[in-house]
């Protein structure tokens, strides 16, 4: 595959990626604000559901295209924006699969079984001060990623 179509898989994985991210802790967010259990747990299902369709694959093809772009492990270490282009993401990617996808899935069981009810159990509210933190961090991380990766520091 040519590098113009590596660069356009690599760029619509960056939509794919960061768009949801950010789309994701909106919507979460709003729902959190309803403090409806219904709302919330509508928002928790999506969250799991879009993350699979849009989050995954963006990462996915922003890892495959970059690994392909970069010419291989020699190059990624002698080129510091690249190295910490990876390492970056990596941390993020990480945030994502052993912090937020397990509170994720904590919080849709929690908001599941609240539907009936007037109000979530204190948990829930435990799970999203851990959710918005980590995500926090999991989203400035590919932002910054995205300035290294236009500017290209020495």
């Amino acid at each position: 595959m040519d590098y113009l179509s590596l660069k356009t898989l690599h760029v619509l994985g960056v939509v794919l990626f960061v768009g949801n991210i950010v789309v994701t802790a909106v919507w979460k967010a709003v729902a959190d604000r309803s403090r409806q259990p219904p709302v919330i747990a509508f928002g928790t299902r999506l969250v799991l559901l879009t993350d699979a369709v849009f989050t995954l694959p963006g990462a996915v093809l922003i890892l495959l295209t970059g690994l392909a772009m970069a010419g291989g492990h020699a190059a990624i270490a002698a080129t510091p924006w690249l190295a910490w282009g990876f390492g970056l993401f990596a941390v993020s990617g990480l945030l994502w699969l052993l912090v937020l996808v397990p509170v994720q899935l904590g919080q849709a069981r929690l908001a599941r079984r609240s539907v009936g009810a007037v109000e979530l159990p204190p948990r829930y509210w435990q799970l999203a001060r851990v959710w918005m933190v980590a995500g926090s961090i999991a989203t400035i991380l590919p932002l910054v990623n995205i300035f290294l990766m236009v500017s290209k520091p020495a």
